[in-house]
């Protein structure tokens, strides 16, 4: 259905109407922040299009150089973004279509106030309710369509665990957890909690033999249009240089194919890289998550299997998609504009000492600081899905978004296109010090399984085992220092 054309009273009313922050306000970023954050480069995490910004709505807000229309754009967008899909046939025909297997009932299900997922509640070590923001992908061994995994001949590439009436859920996930003790060297103690998945309660019969498992928590969504409009060439340089370079940091670029580009690209997106644009991402999170048809993945996720799956009604208009390009395109563009909030105590003593101990443990290595962005990387056949004002600018994301084997403990076996089982990309590190303030959590790492950044630093292993090595080395002050710093991004 075509999405309701909005007349432009003004950014704040709209604002208002769609649940956005108005750029005014607790944690927003008025002008007075910006000037006060002018003298010092270091704060703006992205140029001209860093918002300073802190509290719950820190990853809510559009790039600030965006223009007037463009932020009318932003706002229709973020509407979609946020509020519920219900099940077709419904009054409601912009946003009916839900299912008949999903996840969430919206993108911000997962993604609350545009932020991080986390693992759902335990009792006594077990999972007391089913996770939302914490999907699992499935395969079974062989290549898919496209060199991408080979799907579940019953449930496909994930498990949706909700439906709609008259359908069953596909399966239950179910999560527990057993310590992993160690000590730093100064004697002081820790423990980390290491996941186990099951599926049980399947829909429709057992899973393929060999199926393989991979849990996937939702990331905060801030700056991905400006990770788009990193250089392929940058990408691609980051890996030669670490290939040149001695030691074990060897980083690799995942060739994945895009649905809208129709050609396989760097992987950029996904925790292994698997998607190379946020236009595939939306519309991969669209139908995966929300079982919501697109032109670019026109078809419900039902197997042969799942008969009342596919008798479900459907949502598109006269067999159309469930969601029209233009209103794809919206959300596609409120995606791509969020802004990255500005660093905070840049001139901070002990964060100036972590920034120190974090280049010495080889840690930027992998988490390379900054770039300067070019086009993005549809511009040219899809303009109105990013933003020219994302062009130009230095951005300090921390990442260089390749994949890296991190070793036994977080692999989880399944191959995903070029990546291997052991394999995850480098996440970007800005707006981690944040994630506590918008989402009341510091869960960290692809399934959530760490409880801040030095658990996140202790899983790491294979290609990041001598810097987690030098780690276990440090004093307390150290510690804290270098988690102060990454918590400064």
């Amino acid at each position: 259905m075509k999405a309701p054309l909005l007349a432009a009273p003004g950014a704040l009313v709209l604002a208002l109407a769609a649940g956005l922050p108005a750029q005014a306000g607790p944690g927003a970023s008025p002008a007075k922040a910006a000037s006060a954050a002018a003298g010092d480069q270091r704060a703006a995490t992205a140029g001209a299009a860093t918002v300073y910004a802190t509290g719950r709505n820190a990853f809510s807000f559009p790039a600030a150089n965006l223009s007037d229309e463009e932020r009318t754009r932003f706002v229709i967008g973020n509407s979609f973004f946020r509020r519920n899909w219900v099940e077709a046939p419904s009054s409601t025909q912009a946003r009916d279509g839900l299912g008949p297997h999903f996840i969430a009932r919206s993108c911000g299900g997962c993604h609350v106030q545009d932020g991080r997922g986390a693992p759902p509640d335990f009792r006594n070590g077990l999972n007391t309710e089913q996770p939302v923001a914490l999907l699992m992908r499935l395969s079974i061994p062989g290549v898919g369509e496209h060199g991408a995994p080979n799907p579940d001949p019953v449930y496909g590439d994930q498990l949706n665990n909700a439906a709609i009436r008259g359908v069953k859920p596909e399966g239950q996930v179910r999560i527990r957890t057993t310590p992993v003790k160690g000590r730093f060297a100064d004697g002081t103690p820790f423990e980390l909690q290491k996941p186990h998945y099951q599926i049980d309660e399947l829909g429709y019969g057992p899973l393929g033999e060999g199926v393989m498992l991979s849990p996937r928590i939702a990331p905060q969504v801030i700056g991905m249009g400006l990770l788009e409009a990193i250089p392929e060439a940058e990408i691609r340089a980051n890996a030669q240089r670490q290939a040149a370079a001695p030691g074990p940091i060897k980083g690799q670029v995942n060739e994945v194919w895009d649905a809208f580009a129709q050609r396989t690209m760097p992987g950029r997106f996904g925790w292994k890289a698997n998607v190379a644009t946020v236009a595939h991402q939306t519309a991969g999170a669209f139908i995966g998550d929300m079982g919501i048809t697109s032109s670019a993945f026109p078809t419900e996720a039902c197997s042969t299997t799942q008969s009342d799956c596919s008798a479900a009604p459907h949502g598109g208009k006269d067999g159309g998609p469930e969601i029209d390009d233009d209103t794809l395109a919206q959300v596609v563009f409120y995606t791509a504009t969020l802004a990255p909030p500005a660093r905070r105590q840049v001139n901070d003593a002990q964060v100036l000492r972590g920034e120190k101990l974090f280049a010495q443990l080889q840690c930027a290595a992998c988490h390379r600081p900054s770039y300067t962005t070019g086009d993005a990387a549809l511009a040219e056949r899809f303009p109105r899905l990013s933003s020219p004002a994302l062009k130009g600018l230095e951005i300090r994301p921390y990442t260089d978004l390749l994949l890296h084997d991190m070793g036994p403990e977080l692999a989880d076996g399944r191959p995903d296109y070029r990546a291997s089982g052991s394999q995850w990309r480098t996440p970007p590190l800005w707006g981690v010090g944040l994630i506590r303030d918008v989402n009341g959590h510091t869960r960290l790492l692809h399934d959530g399984r760490a409880r801040g950044v030095l658990e996140a630093v202790l899983w790491h292993g294979g290609e990041a085992q001598a810097s987690r090595d030098a780690v276990l080395k440090l004093n307390k002050p150290e510690r804290e220092a270098l988690v102060k710093f990454v918590e400064s991004l």
